[in-house]
């Protein structure tokens, strides 16, 4: 099992971006400095020391030191012991919608942006609990199987976008059937599945895939994610999904759809509009739930891997430090 002990400082790679620019920025304006002084093969004679090519070789060995101390700060790390941990929890399934409705942008950044950020708080939440994970859009898929690896899960989560899933439509009842199949079949407790979607273009059967669940001890909360008023679906191309008429389709969150399915699940419904508020009220209704002895196969010592991306880091400098930015001797006697 590899991880970052601290994968918050990666954010710091995205420094990158402005020093590129800058970089970029600078060689023009010698550039055009430069071109000010007069005849081009003229500065050039008068500068033959001057190298563009050992100028951008020192910024990429420079980038490359610091990619290597970002990444040693980050602390990767390899598990090297696995062992057997009891717990006491549930099992929990969420199941991501992740059709191109949920690109739309009537709530912000978009709503399966936001719902990823939901899950990750969720995640951040969950103590002892067993976590899976579906994606689905016109078919459904295991995303990650159960598992109380709660970093693993937020790495998976990441991946999640609308291209997983090339069919289109909302296969809801698909979804359920799958998360029935996923949960441990030992027994009929215990279990939640978290229905995450904009309910729009539901597919036939959910109604009766959710009942089906209820019967196995599936517990069904549904979260709607969207607006009344509904939003535009961008396409790659830059435009947004248009009917036959050439106008522009609108959205909208399908929020009785998503509650009636809640309710034949013996669950709740919730409106994904505050983050936090939805978390604590939905992490309130599953610890109502009974809870279960399990044993889970987990990493419990990890060894360190920093300072190898030091050191690694500590060569690119030195190379930096000893390669001047003049031209060598040997290509100025060419």
């Amino acid at each position: 099992m590899f991880r970052f002990e601290h994968i918050e400082y990666l954010w710091l790679l995205l420094g990158l971006i402005p020093a590129l620019l800058f970089f970029v920025w600078n060689a023009r304006w010698k550039k055009k400095q430069i071109a000010k002084l007069g005849n081009k093969d003229l500065v050039k004679s008068l500068m033959p020391d001057y190298s563009k090519t050992k100028l951008i070789t020192k910024f990429l060995l420079l980038s490359f030191a610091y990619v290597f101390l970002v990444l040693g700060i980050a602390n990767p790390q390899i598990g090297t012991k696995q062992e057997k941990v009891k717990r006491s929890g549930i099992d929990v399934m969420i199941a991501l919608d992740v059709s191109k409705s949920m690109l739309a942008e009537d709530v912000q950044p978009n709503r399966l942006s936001k719902a990823k950020n939901f899950i990750s708080k969720f995640i951040d939440d969950l103590k002892n609990d067993r976590l899976g994970m579906i994606v689905f859009a016109g078919r459904a898929y295991l995303q990650m199987p159960q598992t109380v690896d709660y970093s693993a899960a937020k790495m998976y989560l990441k991946s999640v976008s609308p291209d997983m899933v090339p069919t289109q439509g909302t296969a809801i009842a698909q979804a359920v059937d799958l998360a029935k199949e996923s949960f441990a079949k030992e027994d009929n407790k215990s279990k939640a599945l978290i229905i995450i979607s904009d309910g729009e273009d539901n597919e036939e059967g959910s109604d009766a895939a959710v009942e089906e669940a209820a019967k196995a001890g599936i517990k069904v909360y549904t979260i709607a994610v969207g607006s009344d008023n509904g939003g535009p679906i961008p396409l790659a191309n830059g435009d947004f999904k248009r009917d036959g008429d050439g106008n522009i389709v609108l959205s909208k969150v399908n929020k009785d759809a998503l509650r009636q399915l809640a309710m034949k699940g013996n669950g709740k419904s919730y409106l994904l509009d505050n983050n936090e508020g939805t978390v604590s009220a939905i992490l309130k209704d599953l610890g109502r739930l009974e809870t279960k002895d399990f044993e889970e196969m987990v990493f419990t010592d990890y060894d360190d891997q920093f300072q190898y991306c030091l050191i690694v880091s500590l060569l690119f400098l030195l190379i930096d430090f000893l390669f001047t930015e003049r031209r060598s001797k040997l290509r100025l006697n060419l």
